[in-house]
Order: C-alpha cells, then sequence, then structure tokens
C-alpha cells in the first residue's frame, strides 16, 4: 500500500538557487539514513523549479527513495514523482486522485485542523501532515499543535500521520511518541555541518522504535 512508505525521517528541501549544492545536501542525507523526500522550493521560477526537481526525481530513483513534491501537482506530475504533498490552497485532494492515479502518493497539510485531517482521509490522502509542533524558522508564522491532538486524531483517522514544525534532535523523540509515523525537517537537517551525521541520529530514534531493547 501506498502509505505503508511513510515513516521515519522525512526530508524537506530548503529553498536555494544552486542545484549542483542542493544535489550535494540530499546525497548526504539519503546516505544518513533519511526515508522519503519532499521538495520544497519557495524561491524558485517555473524552470528552477522543473530544473531541481527533474534532477531530484531521478536521484530519488537510484537510491530508491519515495520523491514528494510540495504544492505543484503539474510539476510532480512532469517529473514522474512518487507523490505531491497539498495544503489548503493547493487544490482539491479528490481532484489530484482523479488526475493522477491511484498509485501515487498524496499527502495534505493539515495543521492543528482534526476536521480537515478527516475530510483529507475520505478524500483520498495517503497520509497527514499536522504541525507546527515547535516553533519553525521556516514557517514562523505557522499554527501550533495542541498537546492531545495526536490522541485524538488516532482515533478518528487511520492513515499514517507525519509531524512537522520546528522539529529538533532535541525535541523528536517526543513527536515519534505522540503518534506520528514520520517526522518532517527541514532546517535542522540540511543547516547542519554534517548532514549525513544528522540524519543518522534522527533514523536512529526509530530504528529504537523497530527494535526495542530487552
Amino acid at each position: 500500500m501506498r502509505n505503508t512508505k511513510i515513516s521515519g525521517l522525512y526530508a524537506i528541501t530548503p529553498d536555494t538557487e544552486n542545484t549542483r549544492d542542493l544535489l550535494h545536501k540530499v546525497r548526504q542525507a539519503f546516505d544518513g539514513g533519511i526515508r522519503l523526500l519532499q521538495y520544497r522550493n519557495k524561491i524558485a521560477n517555473e524552470s528552477l523549479l522543473l530544473e531541481q526537481a527533474s534532477a531530484l526525481a531521478q536521484l530519488c530513483r537510484q537510491y530508491q527513495i519515495p520523491f514528494i513534491v510540495n504544492d505543484h501537482l503539474q510539476l510532480a506530475i512532469a517529473v514522474d514523482a512518487d507523490g505531491v504533498h497539498l495544503g489548503s490552497s493547493d487544490g482539491p485532494i479528490r481532484v489530484a486522485r482523479e488526475k493522477w492515479g491511484k498509485n501515487k502518493i498524496i499527502g495534505a497539510s493539515c495543521y492543528n485542523q482534526l476536521d480537515l485531517a478527516v475530510f483529507a482521509e475520505e478524500q483520498g490522502a495517503d497520509y497527514i501532515a499536522f504541525g507546527a509542533f515547535f516553533s519553525s524558522s521556516t514557517k514562523p508564522a505557522a499554527v501550533s499543535v495542541p498537546a492531545d491532538l495526536m490522541q485524538i486524531a488516532k482515533q478518528k483517522i487511520t492513515v499514517p500521520i507525519v509531524g512537522i514544525g520546528g522539529i529538533q534532535l532535541t525535541n523528536v523523540e517526543s513527536v515519534i511518541n505522540s503518534g506520528c509515523a514520520a517526522v518532517a525537517v527541514c532546517a535542522d537537517l540540511f543547516q547542519s555541518f554534517d548532514i549525513k551525521e544528522r540524519a543518522f541520529r534522527y533514523s536512529c530514534f526509530f530504528q529504537n522504535l523497530r527494535n526495542p531493547v530487552q
């Protein structure tokens, strides 16, 4: 099933116009053990978006890592990405599913709104992203997630939940323990001096969950 791929460290690319540097950083993240990659670039024009998305899609195929495009359904289709991540203003999930078929991953940002999450799953979303869990340099104005939202959400939706927003090594364990199948990280990963090592340290939290100490 599509949503069985949604687990572990979910890396989100930083804004950059330097494609070579972006690919170099993503390779390091792959070597460190990320499980999914989302391409997000809010400063790129259409030409650069296509250039970077095409290069990342090819790289993800080499590493056999699911490649998700943020916001841009047509771009995701153009580069034959594995999925698309949609916000509340990016168009209906049902329409995206009809255009793209049943075998692609569709994720939905639901912020701190449980009703959006329930509706997104009904419309065909494969995973739900809640956030921000903590203050975020990537989205400083993002709404915050109530402490009990995950517990309630797990009773209402069945697709995997992705935690996002201000996640760092110092707080990631609490996000995982709240019920998130994956954690989405941008700044704390790609601004690290050693991206591979940072990704590996994140991945160890999930590895420990799969192989608990007896």
